[in-house]
Parts: structure tokens; sequence; C-alpha cells
């Protein structure tokens, strides 16, 4: 984690860094608590003072990686707006939840710009708040009664040069939804707003 902060606070790639470590760990955790994949397909990790869940499998760990190195980058360029969890039925495509995280950039903040003055414990704090409210979530969210598969949605800047692999999407919204918003984390150059939203009496 010392590469991430100089002396003085926090510079735009490490806070590139650290947001994309959260997304890591907070994908990972979505995915374990709402059951998309099996629980013996996750082992503990150790991170932000929590016993987290990470995945084991071979095929979701190379993706997930892929995502998190390409928005690393998109952070550090201030070009990404949100990434969202899209939760849908493998059998009726139909969109369950949708965990949204909106992401704010000071666009003044520039590769050799001073360093902000935040410390990592802080901004940890902040993030353990964030990942026990997506673990607290299993309280209220509708039980999954179906096979489910999830899709990543990132919102990027207009004109900014899409990769190979990556398509465009619509917004998979969910009918008759309801929304509960999560807390929000900073590192003074992104900050991290997020919410769920689910669909009422999805099996009713």
């Amino acid at each position: 984690m010392a590469r991430q902060l100089t002396r003085s606070g926090i510079t735009l790639k490490g806070s590139a860094e650290i947001v994309s470590e959260f997304f890591f760990c907070g994908i990972n955790s979505i995915l374990y608590q709402r059951g998309i994949y099996p629980p013996e397909t996750f082992t503990r990790v150790q991170k932000y003072g929590l016993t987290l869940l990470e995945t084991t499998d071979a095929k979701l760990k190379h993706y997930l990686n892929n995502v998190v190195s390409q928005l690393k980058d998109w952070l550090y360029r201030c070009s990404v707006q949100k990434l969202v969890v899209v939760i849908s039925s493998i059998e009726s495509e139909e969109v369950l939840e949708r965990w949204q995280f909106d992401i704010e950039c000071d666009k003044t903040m520039k590769e050799d710009s001073a360093p902000r003055e935040k410390s990592q414990k802080a901004i940890q704090e902040e993030i353990k708040s964030v990942i026990r409210q997506i673990t607290a979530t299993v309280t209220f969210l509708p039980l999954l009664e179906t096979a489910c598969a999830f899709d990543l949605l990132i919102y990027t800047d207009k004109d900014l040069e899409i990769p190979e692999k990556w398509e465009e999407s619509g917004p998979q919204i969910i009918s008759n939804s309801e929304e509960v918003r999560l807390r929000s984390f900073t590192t003074t150059i992104h900050k991290v707003n997020s919410l769920v939203a689910y669909k009422i009496d999805s099996f009713l």
C-alpha cells in the first residue's frame, strides 16, 4: 500500500489505485453475498481491517483483473463516471438488481500536481464502512430465488476511445424498483457514491 501514498498525501495515480482496488473487493463481495457464484469458490482475505471474500474461479478472477486494470487507467485519466453491477435472471433475462457506484473526479488534479492531504487510515475507514454496508444488504434485499448472472457496465466520457472486447450497452434499468443509498468515500481526488436498486416482488 505504501506505493499509493507519498509522505505528503494522495497523488492522482495513488487515488486511481485505491479506488480500483475498492471496486475489485466490492464486486467480489456483491457476487458472494448475492450467491451469483457458489460460496465454495471464494476464499477469505484480510483487507481494510475486515475479512473479505475473494473469488478463486480462474475465469472470473481473470475477467475482474482485466476490468479493474482498465478501470484504473480511466480513473487516472478522470474519464469514468460510474460503474454498475447488474444482476439478472438467467432464465428470463430480467434485471433484478443494480449496484450503482457514481464516480466524481477532480479534473484539476494532474500527474504533477501536489499531493492531497488525507491519510490512508481515514480513506480505509470510509471504504470499510461501504464494504460493511454491502455485506449488510442481505438483511433487506429480496432473496434471489432463481439462477442469476451479472454484467458490469462502465460509463465513460463520450469522447473516450473504447478498447477492443468492450462494447456499448443499454442502461439495463429495473422496472418497479426500490433504491437504497449506501455510504460514500473520497480520496479527495475521486469520490464514490453508491446505491443499490432492486425489483419489488420479483417472484410473486
